[in-house]
């Protein structure tokens, strides 16, 4: 045993009672989500496949059902069609937004790739190009700037507010379920008739309950990140009050077919089975994020979140303040990929970000964030955001072989 896996066994044993914590949130959402199986009779006729216009698709209509039932919604759109959370988030808000409205998010600067779909970088196809409007207030101590919100909601007629829940590429802390309870409660008393849109990715299962239990009109998130279990092989979700699933409906597909229509293609197996197994999915990256918070911070990098912190999501942290040692860190973790772990990933100009990105992902299903990866922007601080995680022991010899490449070069 050398000096690293020393180092991970000794946090391992100081990490007991949260991963006791971990344990317990995984059985309650396990409990929710076969009760919801139950209830909804999921059988084998539910793995047919649809091709075509995709009509009368019972196995597609119960997964949606299934959805609502975890997310807390009344409604749910779940489709292969969705290339990816941000076409969720994109679909959803033309869905919505109509010319003259104006968007505000009230956690920052939204992640890069929704950046030319707002009108933040130029595009000819985004909002700002219909003549929607965008403003942001920034977060205050990670905390919402409820002052700020009251005043921006008393002085013009807000059709949406957007909140991202994880950090993205930005340096700022998560925002906890609780958070979002407040400032729901907050903005709906000053103006009952705004949307409120979460972007949950990432988040998912995480906690015991997700923003559609505390009001959110409309929450998105991805299948090949959490509720996807590591078996979805693409699509996404766009889940809450009916009106608005409609109306998001009727954008992905055609007004006035909107969610009756949409071939599965096989892919109802996968989406049950991986949501079947999504609570023990994310419970192994908790760990393993949990697990790389210590053993990081026993050698002296800056971590966040902490080992001892509540978590929202999936995502951790590492601050290396050097570009090389993001890159070493995050091409040891490709070295570990059950996938192209013969690749060696280097900084590129990924399509929708502004500054070139590093990204190690040898993963089954391509750009899967519930499997093991670590990805970051090259820019100062020079941050290594790692996610995910299909297994425990996997995490584990991954960064094990992760801080050793960095360590040892």
């Amino acid at each position: 045993m050398d000096k690293i896996e020393k180092i991970v066994v000794e946090a391992e044993l100081e990490l007991i009672d949260k991963y006791k914590e971990i344990d317990d949130i995984c059985y309650y959402n396990s409990n929710k989500v076969l009760s919801s199986f139950i209830k909804n009779n999921v059988n084998e006729a539910h793995f047919n496949s649809t091709t075509g216009y995709g009509y009368n698709d019972i196995g597609r209509d119960v997964i949606e059902k299934i959805f609502s039932d975890v997310l807390g919604t009344e409604d749910s759109l779940v489709r292969s069609q969705f290339i990816s959370g941000s076409h969720a988030l994109t679909v959803a808000l033309f869905a919505i937004l109509r010319p003259d409205d104006i968007l505000l998010s009230i956690t920052g600067t939204p992640y890069d790739t929704l950046h030319e779909v707002i009108g933040i970088r130029e595009n000819s196809s985004s909002l700002k190009s219909y003549n929607i409007s965008y403003e942001q207030i920034e977060l205050i101590n990670d905390d919402f700037d409820y002052e700020k919100i009251e005043e921006v909601l008393k002085s013009k007629k807000i059709k949406m507010i957007e909140i991202q829940r994880s950090k993205g590429y930005s340096t700022r802390k998560s925002i906890s379920n609780e958070k979002v309870k407040k400032v729901i409660e907050f903005i709906k008393k000053i103006d009952n008739e705004v949307i409120i849109m979460i972007d949950n990715c990432y988040c998912e299962f995480v906690s015991k309950e997700e923003p559609g239990f505390y009001n959110a009109d409309i929450i998105v998130g991805s299948l090949i990140k959490n509720l996807g279990g590591g078996l979805a092989p693409n699509g996404a979700y766009i889940a809450g009050k009916k009106e608005y699933v409609e109306l998001a409906a009727d954008r992905l597909t055609v007004p006035g077919e909107g969610k009756e229509v949409g071939p599965t293609l096989g892919i109802n197996k996968s989406i049950l089975q991986g949501l079947f197994m999504a609570p023990v999915v994310v419970a192994n990256s908790l760990k393993i994020a949990t697990l790389t918070s210590r053993v990081m911070e026993k050698l002296n990098y800056k971590v966040e979140p902490k080992s001892s912190d509540e978590r929202v999501d999936i995502v951790q942290n590492i601050i290396f303040e050097d570009k090389d040692k993001l890159i070493k860190y995050c091409q040891g973790i490709q070295m570990s990929s059950p996938i192209d772990s013969n690749a060696i990933p280097e900084p590129w100009d990924m399509p929708g970000y502004e500054d070139q990105v590093i990204m190690a992902s040898g993963s089954f299903t391509q750009g899967s964030s519930i499997e093991l990866s670590c990805d970051g922007p090259i820019r100062s601080p020079y941050i290594a955001y790692q996610q995910g995680s299909l297994t425990y022991e996997y995490g584990k010899i991954a960064i094990i072989n992760a801080i050793r490449n960095l360590e040892e070069n």
